[in-house]
């Protein structure tokens, strides 16, 4: 099966095209760039760039996988809208992860930068599930064990080593394979925010003075 993936849960813009099957991955091309606020400039010559060092193109294409999060607002909704709406082109199948699955393997912690002198934190077990988390908390309060992966400036205030590592392809389709194999129900494309908008509508009307 090729795969298109692509995540923007993190400050990293991931894409990438690979072939899956049961028994592995096989990583055709990849892009992994420091995007800050840019997703929705960078991630389309991205997935351009990755079709074409893949020597393939979106007709090629069985089914598209995206991050959906834990992250910020415009980030999410950036790669969540372009992996629907390239999958609704070609009527191809789309299958969203938890984005922190995809950093790592096997027993781990995952902390990524959600802003606000935050994280996000996943803890995982032996075979690689999520036993805790999501979750967004201040650092000090993260309920991870060792070893954990993820954003290396949360260390100290952490008290504990953090290996540097981010959302790969190879992540992504790891966490999709039981969606992409048909055991487990496709989950909605819903994003993974964990935080209530900052913008919300007025609690009640004010009148308006004459």
């Amino acid at each position: 099966m090729l795969v298109l993936a692509l995540d923007t849960a993190t400050p990293t813009l991931v894409a990438g095209v690979a072939r899956w099957s049961p028994g592995g991955v096989q990583l055709l091309a990849e892009r992994a760039l420091p995007s800050g606020n840019r997703h929705a400039e960078l991630l389309t010559p991205a997935v351009r760039d990755v079709l074409e060092e893949a020597g393939v193109r979106m007709r090629d294409l069985d089914a598209v996988v995206t991050g959906l999060g834990p992250g910020p607002f415009t980030g999410l909704r950036v790669g969540i809208v372009t992996a629907a709406a390239l999958a609704d082109a070609r009527a191809l199948p789309v299958v969203g992860v938890c984005s922190l699955d995809a950093v790592g393997s096997g027993a781990r912690s995952v902390v990524t930068d959600a802003r606000r002198k935050e994280v996000h934190w996943a803890v995982y077990g032996p075979d690689g599930a999520r036993v805790a988390g999501p979750g967004v908390v201040r650092p000090e309060d993260a309920p991870v064990t060792d070893p954990v992966l993820g954003d290396v400036r949360f260390a100290e205030r952490l008290g504990r080593d953090v290996t540097a590592a981010d959302v790969t392809t190879a992540g992504l389709l790891r966490a999709a394979a039981p969606q992409l194999a048909g055991d487990v129900p496709r989950r909605p494309l819903e994003p993974l925010y964990l935080r209530r908008p900052d913008a919300v509508p007025p609690a009640a009307r004010k009148a308006v003075s004459q």
